[in-house]
């Protein structure tokens, strides 16, 4: 199905740093108006232990202009539906249609890479399955007639940031139900999305080399080190997601989880310094597919 011929426009759910602020910069340098949502609107708001994490919304906004494209700045606690429901509301009016909605937005609490078991930990971990799983099905909602509006015009993508912790042990049950939770939804929403030229999917991120990553890497250099050498930026994943958008066989793909490692591959993608940032299906394990069983 062939794409309009404007660059389009996307919304980046959690995009104040990290993977969000990535993806929405190199969206942006594929000419896209860019939507970056976030609760960080002044920096020194977010801290990993004694370690400040910068960023903010306007930052990244003002990134995905740079890289050329226009970067908009909206304040958003994707726990607050009403919150939400606004923000869609304000894109509805200005364009009147999405493209892109990448659901990335996560409440990651301090101790999720702390050992020992789930119960020894903070109950604020369970916040993931609400800012993480639960604000990707209210975001999904909202954003359904403004994506459909652009899948008649030639294709929409809802792209949910996974994990391989969908597949294995990782960081805990809370933080793999969210994983798991992300693509069953992708699946799920790709059967009521069938036939409308919107695809849902969820995809499997590497070690993302980022600000929280490094600092978590330091802290536990003994279990993180050998994966940070081999981490993809998440600029690499923006590009993976664009050129996942541009594919005339996108909708065939609907409802799978896929590796962003090996779909770079696919489309010949590379990242920072001509590297290919591995897929760790060999060590982690692959996504499992679902039956076809449809039950209304």
């Amino acid at each position: 199905m062939p794409h309009p011929s404007s660059p389009g426009i996307a919304v980046v759910t959690g995009a104040s740093r990290g993977v969000g602020q990535g993806i929405a910069q190199a969206l942006g340098a594929a000419g896209m108006t860019v939507y970056v949502t976030g609760r960080s609107t002044q920096e020194g708001q977010r801290q990993l232990g004694d370690a400040a994490l910068h960023g903010t919304i306007h930052s990244s906004a003002a990134a995905v202009t740079a890289a050329g494209g226009r970067g908009i700045a909206v304040a958003c606690d994707h726990g607050d539906d009403a919150q939400v429901a606004a923000l869609f509301e304000r894109i509805a009016n200005e364009q009147g249609r999405i493209d892109i909605l990448v659901n990335n937005a996560l409440a990651i609490d301090d101790s999720l890479i702390a050992p020992g078991p789930f119960w020894a930990k903070p109950l604020a971990q369970a916040e993931m399955l609400n800012v993480g799983l639960r604000s990707h099905y209210v975001a999904t909602h909202h954003a359904a007639p403004l994506l459909l509006a652009a899948g008649k015009a030639g294709g929409a993508l809802v792209a949910f940031t996974s994990s391989f912790g969908a597949g294995c042990y990782m960081h805990g049950p809370a933080y793999g139900a969210q994983k798991a939770g992300c693509d069953k939804m992708a699946f799920d929403m790709a059967v009521d999305f069938e036939g409308s030229g919107v695809a849902a999917l969820s995809l499997w991120l590497g070690v993302q080399r980022t600000e929280r990553t490094e600092i978590a890497a330091r802290q536990r250099s003994d279990a993180y080190g050998d994966f940070m050498a081999r981490s993809e930026s998440p600029q690499f994943v923006g590009r993976t997601i664009h050129a996942l958008w541009r594919d005339t066989a996108l909708t065939q793909r609907s409802g799978q989880t896929l590796i962003v490692a090996e779909l770079a591959q696919e489309y010949g993608l590379r990242d920072e310094g001509e590297r290919s940032p591995p897929s760790w299906r060999e060590f982690l394990g692959a996504p499992r597919p679902y039956h076809p069983a449809r039950v209304s």
